[in-house]
């Protein structure tokens, strides 16, 4: 892997995430949204959701009170009706037409005279029973009220009530049909005045969130959402921020290894070429061996550098999750151990677990945490002169586990600085010691999965102590 094919890999990868932006943007892009646009969309859809539930409950609760308003209607008009057909039955029925025209001009509605046989067409059968049967018939969709006359044919007409006979009047809308009118225009501007002071911080979010997705796409990581006004939003641009931020810390990881990778692989590789020449011209047995010694530990070197690197790739790009289960600690300390103490060849390793409790139990993951302590082992053992001490104690909730090495320390500014990737410090602590600086940067990881922390120190050796720290009971 070379420099070039490093760019070309983090260009690559750079293009992939512009172009999954850009899929939620063509619609913004293409056909762009405006405010008043989208307050009129939201302004006719609720408006008409709120006059069509509105109309509905009308018609629902006028056609359940509809017999309770028929019977006042005939109570209110029977006296009227009563005392017209008086006056109709004082005249003989032949002038019943010209009388009837006289007591119209008394009245603000109309009156008449017809043949029953007239309204089997204009009436309903049940309207026509009570009609029949000497009650009032009311027809509401003409709002006219019927009554026979007797036994005769002849039905009196009374109305339409609603009528008015005011020519000056008469093209005027009804007074409860204005109220309505009047009530409708004033609740569509209150609620127009309302909606539009919702709608506005909406689409200013709204803008905030595309301008943004917008510079994603067109590569700028650095870019960030600004809070939102309203609450409807805040969620996304907190949302879209994080990921913002997630994808940028993946870049930065990737180009960092993509370039760190490279520069390393340069070393081993270089002397696996040169080491293949020299075999290529020698022929002294000894020295083809020297030379194959040479290159499988330049390959076994090239397999921990990439292991290693995809560990640390994969806890930068998604930690898992911790999976728990309860240890005797000072059991489980002593077999991590020694696991590895032959690594150590002719460096005294101790293992202190005084200061524990006995058969205390810890919460850890038994697959991870054992990758964080075998790393600080290793670098004890390339570091420490004679003598490395692993001890362990609690303080408070937490567990605590120190390495220390009597070897050449780590100075106070530079502690921290171990535990990033690639690190190293001086010329006592590089590459001829072995390692590429991703121990400590995984170990850490190990630790924030189980809500700790890792951290360097002065040992009381004289060399670095490196301690492990977290909850011993999740």
């Amino acid at each position: 892997m070379t420099g070039t094919d490093s760019s070309n890999g983090h260009e690559k990868s750079q293009g992939l995430l512009r172009s999954l932006f850009r899929v939620s943007l063509p619609r913004w892009r293409g056909g762009r949204y405006s405010l008043s646009k989208l307050f009129f969309n939201f302004y006719l859809l609720a408006m008409g959701s709120f006059v069509a539930i509105a109309f509905t409950a009308d018609f629902v609760i006028s056609t359940a009170q509809r017999g309770i308003t028929d019977d006042y209607a005939r109570r209110f008009m029977r006296g009227t009706i009563t005392l017209i057909e008086d006056e109709l039955y004082r005249t003989p029925r032949a002038a019943w037409a010209q009388k009837i025209q006289q007591i119209d001009e008394k009245f603000s509605y109309r009156l008449g005279i017809v043949e029953r046989i007239t309204l089997d067409s204009t009436l309903t059968p049940a309207q026509v029973a009570k009609l029949d049967a000497g009650d009032i018939a009311i027809d509401h969709d003409g709002d006219i009220m019927y009554r026979r006359l007797g036994t005769s044919s002849k039905v009196l007409v009374v109305g339409p009530l609603a009528a008015n006979r005011n020519p000056e009047l008469s093209d005027r809308l009804p007074l409860d049909l204005r109220l309505r009118l009047l009530t409708w225009s004033l609740t569509g501007v209150i609620f127009g005045i309302a909606l539009w002071f919702w709608v506005r911080p909406v689409w200013r979010d709204l803008e905030t969130l595309r301008q943004t997705a917008r510079d994603l796409g067109d590569g700028d990581f650095e870019a960030r959402s600004p809070p939102a006004r309203s609450q409807l939003f805040a969620p996304l641009s907190d949302t879209m921020n994080s990921m913002a931020e997630r994808v940028q810390q993946l870049i930065a990881t990737h180009r960092e290894l993509s370039s760190a990778i490279s520069h390393e692989l340069r070393t081993p590789i270089a002397r696996m070429r040169f080491a293949l020449e020299m075999l290529s011209e020698t022929d002294e047995r000894a020295e083809r061996e020297r030379l194959w010694a040479m290159m499988e530990a330049d390959l076994d070197e090239l397999d921990h550098l990439i292991d290693t690197s995809l560990t640390y790739a994969r806890f930068e790009r998604e930690a898992p999750e911790p999976h728990y289960s309860s240890v005797r600690f000072a059991e489980w300390l002593e077999n991590e151990v020694d696991a590895v103490r032959l690594l150590g060849r002719n460096l005294s390793i101790r293992v202190d677990t005084t200061a524990l409790p006995e058969n205390l139990l810890v919460d850890l993951d038994r697959k991870a945490m054992p990758y964080a302590l075998r790393n600080l082992l290793r670098n004890a053992f390339k570091y420490a002169a004679k003598e490395i001490l692993v001890s362990a104690e609690v303080d408070g909730p937490l567990i605590l586990i120190h390495v220390d090495d009597d070897g050449i320390g780590i100075p106070p500014e530079d502690r921290e600085q171990v535990f990033s990737a690639f690190t190293r410090l001086d010329r006592s602590r590089d590459r001829a010691t072995g390692g590429y600086g991703l121990g400590l940067a995984i170990t850490r990881r190990v630790l924030e999965l189980h809500g700790g922390t890792a951290r360097a120190d002065a040992a009381p050796l004289g060399g670095a102590r490196f301690t492990l720290a977290w909850r011993a009971q999740q």
